[in-house]
């Protein structure tokens, strides 16, 4: 797999020069760990066991370059089985719809299995899918589809390397399907709600093979604390990170998941006009910051900021997550240290960044004075996200961990109150 990754590039620049096939694996947009290691290990697969085929495979992340710092698990595990960054090809270095026009393009699926309008015309070059998720769409004959619903694509890749011939799957290809897995699955905790039997056969059958594998615990929990580390970030990148985006004729708004607490998050250097930036950049008329902490007792809170430079805006999106009683949110108003920022608790846990997005859409319709300047952007597409709505941060004061986190959550969705702490655990 090492020298497989390395070579991909040189392999991606021969073809083109030689007008040879491109076989392209590409996961989805919100190109989380399991997009990325799902399409790195069936490219080094369909590799290997495509001895006639004079098509080169390249794995493709299906972000900008530029993203990649913002999928914080995956570059941990990437760097910790040292495949370098530089030898991973993104979206926007490689030219699909050229290839495509070129007739040299076949393209893979895997981790999703509808392409979005602007990639519409790249349907006739897809020969597989491979998904974890219901279809949604049918496939011509001619493609090969698998669609399985287990809690990981890397789950399906496991299978399918493991049915080919023995001796293809190597312990780095290994590590990072475990990894991939387990993080996928809430490390097989059935209360996580998303592993079934076969994640379940595919981590003991790495186990297996590879007993050099790290235990599940360290592995799992070091991903998730990586997910949730934004340490390195700036407050673009962390507005970026979990992002998405509603929009009508008139207006566009922002909702992102912060992975600080609220108050840490209002009172960073130059806020007001990094938000600003942020904002003009991507023709929003308001932002929402929505963030999940835990109290002293354990509980979990959501805190929530409404953002906009339009009094209108801020006034319509507040009114709109004050009064809405689908689900109700239980706001209450908190100090904030800036005018153009209003920012709550929300009393309703369980009311996810999934509830508030319809919320948010009653406002596109509603009157709101002046339209945006002509200096505005365009209103740019839906952005993608690569976090679960329904997870928490990991920033609560510790020595809560992730694993904790997952837990406390899961047992409150499913309408059980929170483990109590052993009585000789530390205050949190």
């Amino acid at each position: 797999m090492e020298r497989f990754v390395e070579g991909r590039r040189a392999a991606l620049q021969e073809h083109i020069q030689r007008q040879q096939e491109v076989h392209v694996v590409m996961g989805n947009e919100a190109c989380d760990l399991d997009s990325t290691v799902s399409a790195l290990a069936l490219a080094y697969f369909l590799a290997k066991t495509s001895p006639t085929s004079k098509a080169a495979f390249i794995p493709v992340l299906n972000i900008p370059r530029s993203d990649f710092a913002l999928r914080t698990e995956t570059v941990a595990l990437l760097r910790q089985q040292r495949i370098p960054d530089a030898s991973l090809i993104f979206r926007d270095e490689i030219d699909l719809a050229g290839l495509h026009q070129a007739g040299l393009l076949s393209l893979t699926l895997v981790d999703h299995h509808i392409l979005p309008r602007a990639d519409a015309s790249l349907e006739e070059a897809v020969v597989e899918v491979l998904d974890h998720r219901p279809l949604e769409r049918d496939w011509a004959p001619r493609c090969r589809l698998t669609a399985e619903l287990v809690g990981s694509c890397a789950t399906l890749v496991t299978e399918r390397i493991a049915q080919g011939p023995p001796g293809l799957l190597d312990g780095l290809t290994a590590a990072l399907l475990h990894a991939t897995i387990l993080l996928d699955s809430v490390n097989l905790k059935p209360a996580g709600g998303k592993v079934t039997p076969r994640d379940t056969a595919c981590v003991t059958l790495l186990e297996s093979r590879f007993p050099e594998l790290p235990a599940r615990d360290v592995i799992f929990e070091a991903l998730q604390a990586a997910k949730y580390d934004v340490s390195d970030l700036t407050t673009e990148q962390m507005l970026r990170k979990d992002l998405k985006a509603l929009s009508s004729d008139e207006l566009a708004l922002g909702i992102s998941g912060i992975y600080v607490k609220l108050e840490v998050f209002l009172h960073r250097p130059g806020l007001l006009q990094d938000l600003e930036a942020f904002c003009q950049a991507r023709g929003f008329a308001g932002l929402v910051t929505m963030t999940v902490s835990f109290n002293e007792r354990g509980e979990p809170f959501r805190q929530l900021a409404v953002y906009s430079q339009r009094e209108a805006v801020r006034s319509a999106m507040c009114r709109a997550l004050e009064e809405a009683t689908t689900p109700s949110l239980h706001l209450h108003a908190l100090p904030s240290p800036w005018p153009c920022i209003s920012a709550y608790t929300q009393g309703n846990t369980l009311a996810s960044r999934k509830k508030v997005l319809p919320i948010l859409r009653t406002v596109l319709g509603a009157p709101l004075g002046p339209a945006a300047s002509d200096e505005d952007v365009a209103l740019p597409p839906t952005p993608v996200n690569s976090l679960v709505d329904e997870c928490p941060l990991a920033q609560a004061v510790p020595p809560l961990c992730p694993h904790a986190v997952f837990e406390r959550v899961s047992r409150i969705a499913a309408g059980q109150p929170p483990a109590s702490p052993a009585p000789d655990s530390p205050p949190k």
